[in-house]
C-alpha cells in the first residue's frame, strides 16, 4: 500500500476526522436496502466518447487514445440515485499491423493514486506492445466525476515534514485535515460507502460490456492486485488471463498485516547485503544498525533546514524514527542506498534521509484520491482489530523498537482514529475472502518489496489452479516497470497463458549495493 514515481506508491500519508455524524461502523447506510428485501435493478452503464485528460505533464500516448466516460451507478444498491462518471482511455497497439484481439485492462494501486500518471511505466514496459491497452480511473480518482481528492491532506503532508511522524501535533492536524475533507465531500453528496473494491470491480465489468470487449487480460499491482481479485472471483466472465504484481491479498489484507509484509521485505535487503561479499564486509551490522537509529532517532529527534530534491528553499524537517521507517518503507532512499545511507546516519550524516523527507514538502495537491483511500482502507482493512493489534504485530517483527513507531501502521499513521472520523460501513466479511479461480493467472512479487512481502503471494497462487508464480530477486514494490526480465515473463504469459517463459528469472541479481569509503 501504493506521489508517483516508481516506486513509491503509498496510500497517502494518513488521515483522520472525528464526527459523531453518520452511521456507525458495520450500520447500514441511510437509505441501505433491508436485509432480505428486493433490490431493483442499477441501471445499465453505458460509456459516453470525449475527449482525454490533459495531465500537467503530458503524456505521449494519450495522442492517439480513444477516450471517454464510463457513466455508472454511484452506488449500486440504490438504483434511483445519481450516477458517477469515471474517465477512460484505450491506448492502441504499438504494432497496428498485428494487434492481438484481447486488449489488457489495468488496474492501479493505491488506493487512490492517479491511474493516468501511470500510463508512461505502463507503456515502457511493453503493455501495448502488441494488443490495445484499456485504462480506467477508479471511482473517485482524478479525472473523475466526483473526485475524492482531499487538497486538506496534501496541504498537511506538505507540513507534516517539520513535525514529529507520530507526534501529537501530527495527529490533531492529520485528523482535522480528514474532517475537513469529510464534510466537503459529503456536503457535496458523495455517498462514501460507495467507494469500496466490491463497486469498483463491478465497474470494471461495466467497462468491458460498455466497450463490447468479449474477452480481455487483467492487469493489476498492489491495491489493484487487491481489486483484481475481486474482480475475478465476482465477475470471472470474459477473463482470458489474469496477472498481478505486488500482491495485496484480499482475504489477509488487514492493518496489523503491515508489519509483517514490511519485516520481510526488510528483512531480505538484510540478507541480499549478506550474501554479497562486498556489503557484508563493509556493512556487517546492517540489522543492528537500522535498530539503532530508529532507537536514536525517536528518543533524540533531528531537526534541520534542508533543500528538497528538486530544489527551492531549505524547509524544516524533523527526523524521527517513525520518519526513518516509513521512508525505508516508501524506498526513498532506494533499497540498494540503504545500507550506505544508515551507515551515513550512524557517523552523524543523515542527508540522504534529510533530503528524501524534505522531498514531502512538495507536494502534487489535489491529484491523489484520499477520499477513496480512507474509504477502503477504513471498510475493508481496518474492521476487527484495534491499534493495539497493530502495536502487538509490530513488536513481534522488530522487539527492540519503540512503542511509539510500533503502534502506527506503516504509512498510514493515525488510521484508527481517521477511521473513527470517516465513519463508514463494515465491509471486512464480504472482502476478505479467497479468490478460487481456474483462469490462467500469473503472480509477480519481489523480494526487496517492503509493502506487499512477497510471501503472501503464495496463498494466492495455491487458489489459482492454473498459476504461474514468479520470485524476482532485488526489485521491490511494481515489479514489471522495473524489470526488463519480469516484462519479458508478462509479455509471454498474455502471448501464452498456459505456458509463459520464465527462465529469464534464473539470471536475475540484486544490483550491487553502494559501498562507501570506510
Amino acid at each position: 500500500m501504493p506521489q508517483h514515481s516508481i516506486h513509491a506508491v503509498t496510500a497517502a500519508a494518513a488521515l483522520v476526522c472525528l464526527t459523531a455524524a453518520g452511521p456507525s461502523p458495520g450500520a447500514p447506510a441511510p437509505g441501505a436496502p433491508t436485509p432480505g428485501a428486493t433490490t431493483p435493478a442499477a441501471p445499465a452503464a453505458r460509456f459516453v466518447p470525449g475527449p482525454c485528460p490533459e495531465p500537467p505533464e503530458p503524456i505521449e500516448a494519450l495522442d492517439g487514445a480513444r477516450c471517454g466516460r464510463l457513466e455508472v451507478p454511484e452506488n449500486r444498491s440504490r438504483p434511483d440515485g445519481r450516477t458517477i462518471k469515471l474517465s477512460v482511455a484505450v491506448i492502441p497497439a504499438l504494432d497496428p499491423a498485428k494487434p492481438a484481439r484481447e486488449p489488457v485492462v489495468f488496474m492501479a494501486g493505491g488506493p487512490g493514486a492517479d491511474t493516468f500518471d501511470d500510463i508512461p511505466f505502463l507503456v515502457d514496459s511493453g503493455l501495448n506492445k502488441d494488443r490495445e491497452l484499456i485504462i480506467m480511473a477508479q471511482r473517485g480518482n482524478l479525472y473523475d466525476e466526483p473526485n475524492l481528492a482531499c487538497p486538506e491532506i496534501d496541504r498537511f503532508n506538505e507540513r507534516a515534514v517539520g513535525l514529529g511522524y507520530d507526534s501529537d501535533e501530527a495527529e490533531q492536524l492529520m485528523l482535522k485535515a480528514v474532517k475537513d475533507c469529510r464534510g466537503r465531500l459529503t456536503a457535496a453528496g458523495v455517498d462514501l460507502n460507495a467507494y469500496n473494491t466490491t463497486e469498483n470491480a463491478a465497474d470494471f465489468a461495466d467497462l468491458r460490456k460498455a466497450l463490447n470487449v468479449r474477452q480481455w487480460n487483467v492487469y493489476g499491482y498492489s491495491y489493484g492486485s487487491n481489486l483484481a481479485l475481486t474482480y475475478l472471483r465476482l465477475h470471472p466472465e470474459g477473463i482470458r488471463a489474469f496477472a498481478i504484481d505486488s500482491i495485496t491479498p484480499p482475504q489477509h489484507v488487514t492493518l496489523p498485516w503491515t508489519w509483517a509484509s514490511t519485516a520481510e521485505g526488510i528483512d531480505n535487503i538484510i540478507e541480499a547485503c549478506a550474501a554479497q561479499p562486498a556489503c557484508k564486509n563493509r556493512y556487517p551490522d546492517f540489522r543492528r544498525t537500522l535498530t539503532e537509529q530508529v532507537r536514536r532517532l525517536e528518543a533524540r529527534p533531528l531537526t534541520l533546514d534542508v533543500a528538497p530534491p528538486g530544489g527551492g528553499e531549505p524547509v524544516k524537517v524533523v527526523l524521527d524514527g517513525g520518519a526513518l521507517l516509513n521512508l525505508i518503507v516508501a524506498f526513498t532512499p532506494r533499497p540498494e542506498d540503504l545500507p550506505a545511507a544508515l551507515d551515513e546516519l550512524s557517523r552523524g550524516n543523515p542527508e540522504r534521509f534529510a533530503k528524501a523527507r524534505a522531498a514531502g514538502s512538495v507536494q502534487k495537491t489535489g491529484e491523489f484520491a484520499h477520499g477513496l483511500t480512507q474509504s477502503v482502507v477504513c471498510s475493508e482493512w481496518a474492521p476487527g482489530h484495534t491499534q493495539t493489534d497493530v502495536l502487538n504485530a509490530g513488536r513481534k517483527v522488530y522487539p527492540g523498537w519503540p512503542d511509539t513507531v510500533l503502534a502506527e501502521v506503516p504509512q498510514l499513521p493515525f488510521q484508527y482514529p481517521a477511521c473513527g472520523i470517516w465513519n463508514v460501513q463494515d465491509r471486512a466479511a464480504a472482502q476478505r475472502l479467497p479468490t478460487v479461480s481456474p483462469v490462467p493467472a500469473l503472480v509477480i512479487s519481489g523480494t526487496f518489496d517492503v509493502k506487499t512481502g512477497a510471501s503472501w503471494a503464495k496463498d494466492v497462487a495455491r487458489n489459482l489452479s492454473r498459476s504461474t508464480s514468479v520470485l524476482v530477486p532485488g526489485i521491490g514494490h511494481w515489479v514489471v516497470p522495473q524489470s526488463p526480465c519480469a516484462q519479458s515473463v508478462l509479455a509471454s504469459f498474455f502471448a501464452r497463458p498456459t505456458a509463459p517463459d520464465t527462465g529469464c528469472v534464473d539470471d536475475v541479481e540484486p544490483k550491487p549495493f553502494t559501498i562507501i569509503p570506510d
